[in-house]
């Protein structure tokens, strides 16, 4: 039997037995099972269990933190144990807690939800890039070659229609057809408006970006739910998705995609001057800052909402100098965990590094953050505050991507030709910077009493790898 049935197994039991499970699902890293009844749960021995890097309870939810691979075994040993399809489950999406349902984590949730499916995409997308980079500037090789052509062609798949993509989630987030959402976004792509001229100017494919697409995709939502309110049953498939295009596709071209644009160019303009023309005391500032409050977004699964922004970016300058920059946090928590791992004599808290150090290198930080420095506490501080180091020193230098994708170590792919021994620099950086600032500051060895007994367990949403 393998270590994966024994675990899935083992789960089963604390999670009250196969009768006591009422759905599974899982992400990249958490197994997500809703247990029928929430008392038969044993969950001080599920969160101290060898290979569990942390539990979080969420709408009524339990989410097992088990690591990238680990993850899609156990929940397929589980389906076999219980009956229960996780491929088929409908996946939940946590809710904001009503203390901190404010207006903005609400539309940052809306973003997340609508960009998080698209992750797996863009990665591959961005990862082709960076590999088509590396035989064009490494080897040598010219980019006339049939073979770069088409892997430059297959990388930018996801990236030229990413507008349609987005119009079809934001359409399903937001209640609308998703069919019409992908029209909608598909209308700030088109290249044929290129040839239109509007109150004496002519239209421009892809102004706006992906803010565009959202709001026209959001817009044609909620047409299409007032349409339907006043339009008779029996010739609603006629008239309600004929008229929501028609009328969308005029405001669109009239208003939505110009006040994309002016958002759009504004973003632009401000993240651009704070790292560009701001002078080294302002990169510092701005990087550390960015870098340094990240963890906490992160935590809360509201950093995907920052992908139209990074879009943005590349859309109007063909470079990405934030994604390098939020990077570090990642960065500053892989050095803050070595920190812990060098410093506790708690063998479980160790065998959780262990487990989460080698994916927190590849970019993929939420065992980590749910597993050592937050349940920790204070190595959650330092952490930021190492990855505060290495955010000012990817700022000062300007160190951007050529797309968007995982960060870590594979982030190296995408960085800009020149400035990859600058990134790795600063990558060093934040390792050394989490080191010593949690080593002297962030962990004692009282902690290692501590740990296992506050988990975290309160509620919070999914995050990076969700």
């Amino acid at each position: 039997m393998s270590k994966e049935q024994n675990l899935a197994r083992s789960l089963l039991e604390y999670l009250g037995g196969s009768n006591n499970i009422a759905n599974i699902s899982h992400c990249m890293t958490r197994l997500r099972v809703t247990p029928v009844d929430r008392d038969a749960v044993r969950l001080e021995e599920l969160k101290s269990h060898t290979g569990v890097m942390g539990v979080v309870e969420t709408s009524g939810q339990i989410q097992i933190i088990l690591g990238p691979g680990t993850v899609t075994k156990v929940a397929n040993f589980m389906s076999e144990e219980t009956g229960l399809k996780a491929d088929e489950v409908q996946d939940r999406k946590a809710e904001i807690s009503d203390r901190n349902r404010t207006p903005f984590k609400l539309f940052l949730r809306k973003l997340a939800n609508i960009f998080i499916p698209l992750i797996p995409a863009i990665v591959a997308g961005g990862m082709i890039m960076g590999l088509t980079n590396v035989c064009i500037h490494s080897f040598d090789i010219n980019e006339s070659n049939p073979w770069i052509q088409l892997l430059t062609a297959i990388s930018k798949v996801i990236f030229a229609y990413l507008a349609v993509f987005v119009g079809i989630n934001t359409a399903r987030e937001f209640g609308g057809t998703p069919a019409l959402g992908g029209v909608a976004g598909g209308m700030i792509i088109l290249p044929d408006i290129a040839e239109i001229t509007l109150f004496g100017e002519a239209l421009l494919p892809g102004r706006g970006g992906l803010i565009g697409a959202l709001l026209a995709a959001y817009f044609i939502s909620v047409v299409e739910r007032g349409l339907r309110r006043i339009i008779p049953s029996v010739v609603d498939i006629i008239f309600t998705p004929t008229l929501a295009v028609l009328i969308t596709g005029f405001a669109t071209y009239v208003v939505l995609q110009p006040v994309g644009g002016m958002i759009s160019d504004a973003i632009t303009t401000v993240l651009t001057g704070l790292l560009d023309t701001g002078g080294a005391a302002m990169a510092v500032v701005s990087g550390g800052v960015l870098a340094g409050t990240f963890l906490p977004l992160v935590m809360t699964g509201l950093h995907q909402g920052l992908t139209p922004i990074h879009m943005q970016l590349l859309d109007q300058t063909g470079l990405d100098p934030l994604l390098p920059i939020l990077a570090m946090a990642g960065a500053g928590q892989v050095g803050a965990a070595f920190a812990i791992y060098f410093k506790t004599r708690n063998q479980t808290l160790r065998n959780v590094i262990k487990g989460g150090l080698p994916v927190g290198i590849l970019g993929i930080g939420e065992p980590l953050i749910f597993g050592v420095t937050l349940p920790l506490g204070r190595p959650f501080i330092t952490a930021c505050l190492g990855a505060a180091v290495g955010g000012a020193f990817q700022a000062v230098f300007g160190i951007a991507s050529v797309a968007i994708g995982v960060s870590g170590l594979p982030l190296t792919l995408l960085i800009a030709p020149g400035q990859i021994l600058m990134y790795l620099l600063g990558v060093l950086i934040s390792y050394v910077a989490g080191f010593i600032i949690t080593y002297f500051f962030g962990f004692s060895r009282e902690m290692d009493q501590l740990y296992g007994k506050n988990t975290p367990t309160t509620p919070t949403t999914t995050t990076t790898a969700g």
